[in-house]
């Protein structure tokens, strides 16, 4: 089988995701779905995503005829996961906060939980913590403007370190927290900005490598096989709420050359 891999995420944060895969997977052809109609899912009730969910996501896998399907999205994969797994004939690997490495990883036993408000809400990230780091603090912050300025990022704009600082402060008041969960896949591509913003030595750490190492045990589990020929896709749910030429040159660093409209 063509080792087609499709990546999934309401905007394009998970790109984060995809350069990881791209990395361990580079001969693998790969589609990415934003739902750009929909955006941003932080603020949407549970049933409204798990029907969007649902409804959306079979069609995208036939569209683009997947053999592995990636939720490079947190608030999809904590709120829907076994849903889409159960409307979907092809593996799901899905993107949860990264709260039992970063247990592991801290010293004070104070952490930070840095998301979307759907997110931070979920029974199933309270279940994590529950499981995993139930003997530390947990610092719990949802942002949907974190999520609106790292995809201006992405797309080339300038953004406001004043503006992230104070998103970023709550955290900052708890002197002995050492470790924070970067538990939104658009929050990688600030790791920089929150390093530098940082009053002190801080572990960052996201899930987006351990996906692509799953992704990748998935893909020679199912022997799919290496291509030397590539036609990777973008495809939204909608004509672009963001210029078509930015998002093609964006892509086109991936080595994306085509966009498409998915009408859901």
């Amino acid at each position: 089988m063509k080792s087609r891999i499709a990546v999934f995420d309401s905007g394009i944060g998970g790109l984060s995701v995809l350069s990881e895969l791209q990395k361990i997977l580079p001969s693998s052809e790969y589609y990415y779905c934003l739902d750009n109609a929909f955006y941003p899912y932080g603020t949407k009730t549970e049933e409204e995503l798990i029907q969007r969910l649902t409804k959306l996501l079979p069609i995208f896998v036939r569209n683009c005829d997947a053999r592995i399907l990636v939720l490079a999205c947190n608030t999809a994969s904590t709120l829907a996961l076994e849903a889409i797994r159960s409307v979907v004939n092809i593996p799901v690997v899905g993107v949860v906060p990264a709260i039992k490495p970063a247990a592991n990883l801290s010293k004070s036993r104070v952490i930070g939980l840095l998301a979307t408000e759907a997110t931070v809400r979920r029974k199933y990230t309270d279940s994590l913590i529950s499981d995993f780091a139930k003997d530390c603090e947990l610092i719990k912050i949802g942002s949907r403007k974190l999520v609106d300025i790292a995809e201006a990022k992405i797309r080339g704009d300038l953004v406001s370190l004043s503006e992230i600082s104070s998103e970023l402060a709550p955290f900052f008041k708890h002197e002995n927290l050492d470790t924070i969960v970067l538990a939104c896949t658009h929050f990688d591509h600030l790791r920089e900005e929150f390093e530098k913003l940082a009053p002190r030595d801080i572990r960052w750490v996201s899930s987006a490598g351990a996906v692509a190492l799953r992704t990748k045990t998935l893909a020679e589990e199912l022997g799919l096989k290496e291509l030397d020929k590539k036609e990777n896709r973008l495809i939204g749910t909608q004509v672009a709420k963001m210029n078509l030429h930015t998002l093609s040159v964006l892509f086109k660093r991936y080595g994306f050359a085509f966009y498409q409209t998915l009408i859901v």
